[in-house]
């Protein structure tokens, strides 16, 4: 069967593909081989492993209908400010929070609640726990992932982070 191992993460959450029953699907069909179109993005994908984001990467993502959660501690939060439009839930929050029901999770996080199908992007101050949080995500089945690897340091290069007043 073909299938889609050996592709990076970035060619996953571009077109869409998830794991299901029977192999893997683009959430309409099977993909089959010889799509043309499809050989053709996965030939220009690089195919790195991690689902890292770069600032640039992560800055077009947020144009559109990205969840960034930022999973470094509350206190962090505070004296170093975050990612504008980020959600704080504490790397030790992240596996009970992504199984909360949807009204629990709006109560505590005062968002809603993502969807497994849902983009999610990861953040911390330099990389090391978004990855964690990426790898708990995928673990509990979330199929579109990827973190900033550069965290809040990376971005506080390019521009200011959001503090509270």
């Amino acid at each position: 069967m073909w299938g889609c191992r050996g592709l990076s993460c970035a060619a996953r959450v571009l077109l869409g593909v998830t794991r299901a029953a029977g192999g893997w699907t683009s959430g309409r069909r099977p993909l089959q081989p010889g799509l043309r179109t499809v050989n053709v993005i996965f030939r220009n994908l690089d195919t790195a492993a991690d689902c890292s984001l770069s600032y640039k990467e992560l800055k077009g993502l947020l144009k559109f209908q990205t969840t960034l959660i930022d999973v470094r501690e509350k206190w962090e939060i505070g004296e170093f400010g975050k990612i504008p439009g980020s959600i704080n839930i504490p790397l030790g929050e992240v596996v009970e929070a992504l199984q909360m029901n949807p009204k629990d999770f709006k109560e505590r996080y005062n968002q809603d609640m993502p969807a497994k199908s849902d983009h999610l992007v990861f953040s911390c101050m330099a990389g090391v726990r978004s990855k964690k949080a990426l790898d708990i995500a995928m673990s509990l089945g979330f199929s579109r992932v990827q973190h900033y690897a550069g965290g809040l340091e990376e971005w506080a290069k390019y521009e200011p982070p959001e503090k509270k007043q």
